[in-house]
């Protein structure tokens, strides 16, 4: 090991109050987690700690103005009990494209991967055993200066905790494209994982909700005309044959499991287009026939199936789950090589390393 984590364990497990068989998403959380410090200008104070609340002071800049990112990844089981991460070196960078948009310091990656496989190798026990479940692992950082004023912070903490997770969206969900909000614009922050970006699409996503949708199907911010993402999630449309999912221009998160669906389909002797496509082309090959699935794609849902979508007074309705054969191909391929049920020709399931020492 590279760097010094100085690893505290926790004097007892709450790993028995917890029921694997019935775990809500969000909401249990292992016994441990990383920290580090950011002071005069360099990453310190490398810690594994028991988890718990972390004290804030009310002049929090990141509370004020807004300068906080995070990532979300996932550790499985294969089959022999072996914990395994997807392709965690993806994140570890993404995670810095977002800090730079956010005019915030770089975590270095090597770092990053050391503190998640120290962390995970700590909460082994925690990762659910069932195939479509995993331990969620959300790095995130922070400007924690204390200070009101608008400018860039001179400290940050980073943060990973984890938690088990059942399957998000476990049924097929239904969308409501967005005529009015819009999620990002050309020269904004839609590329980064900002937290930001995800308070601005609460109202929406409510707003829908009150209607009977699910999510949002966000459109441009310029003419209301081409699809972008889906709620938490990039967006995948498979018209007359050929997948089709909106290009990344920088108002779209440039989604870990997207351009792992892109990889595998197209290694399947699919066509998978990146480009813009309009809503009405959307329309069109819906009034076709020809619209056979859409599904969204994202580390927490991994594939996610949409049943119908709203687009001014027109319900499209999809057809039914026994002919989405793309979509559950493409997450039966993820699912597994996460367990080891069938091979991993890409190498993007890496073992997490043996316990570390614990001080």
């Amino acid at each position: 090991m590279k760097y010094d984590i100085k690893v505290t364990r926790a004097e007892t497990t709450r790993i028995g109050t917890v029921d694997f068989s019935n775990i809500p998403f969000g909401r249990v959380f292992s016994d441990h987690m990383f920290m580090a410090d950011y002071k005069d200008g360099t990453w310190q104070n490398f810690q594994i700690l028991p988890f718990g609340p972390i004290s804030i002071h009310p002049a929090c800049m990141a509370i004020h103005y807004g300068q906080s990112i995070f990532e979300g990844m996932k550790a499985s089981r294969k089959s022999d009990g072996t914990p395994c991460l997807f392709r965690p070196e993806k994140h570890a960078t993404r995670l810095n494209v977002s800090a730079y948009r956010m005019c915030m310091p770089e975590f270095p990656e090597d770092l990053f991967l050391e503190a998640i496989h120290t962390l995970v190798s700590l909460d082994r026990e925690w990762i659910p055993q069932d195939e479509g479940s995993a331990l969620y692992i959300r790095p995130f950082m922070f400007a924690n200066g204390e200070f009101f004023g608008v400018r860039p912070s001179n400290s940050y903490k980073f943060v990973i905790f984890t938690g088990p997770v059942g399957p998000y969206y476990p049924k097929p969900v239904s969308l409501l494209a967005e005529e009015k909000y819009v999620r990002a614009a050309m020269g904004g922050a839609g590329e980064a994982k900002a937290a930001g970006n995800y308070g601005a699409a609460l109202l929406p996503a409510k707003l829908a909700q009150e209607q009977g949708f699910d999510q949002v199907l966000w459109l441009d911010a310029r003419e209301f005309k081409y699809a972008q993402e889906v709620g938490t999630m990039n967006i995948f449309f498979v018209i007359d044959g050929k997948v089709i999912t909106p290009a990344t221009l920088g108002t779209i998160l440039k989604g870990i499991t997207r351009e792992s669906i892109i990889q595998i389909l197209r290694d399947k002797g699919y066509t998978v287009e990146e480009r813009r496509i309009s809503i009405d082309e959307i329309v069109e090959a819906f009034q076709a026939g020809k619209l056979q699935e859409a599904f969204g794609s994202g580390t927490a849902a991994v594939v996610s199936h949409v049943e119908r979508i709203k687009y001014k007074d027109l319900i499209m309705q999809l057809p039914p789950m026994e002919d989405r054969h793309i979509g559950e191909l493409a997450k039966a391929e993820i699912n597994g090589m996460r367990s080891g049920r069938i091979p991993d020709p890409y190498g993007w399931l890496i073992p997490v390393q043996e316990e570390v020492m614990v001080s």
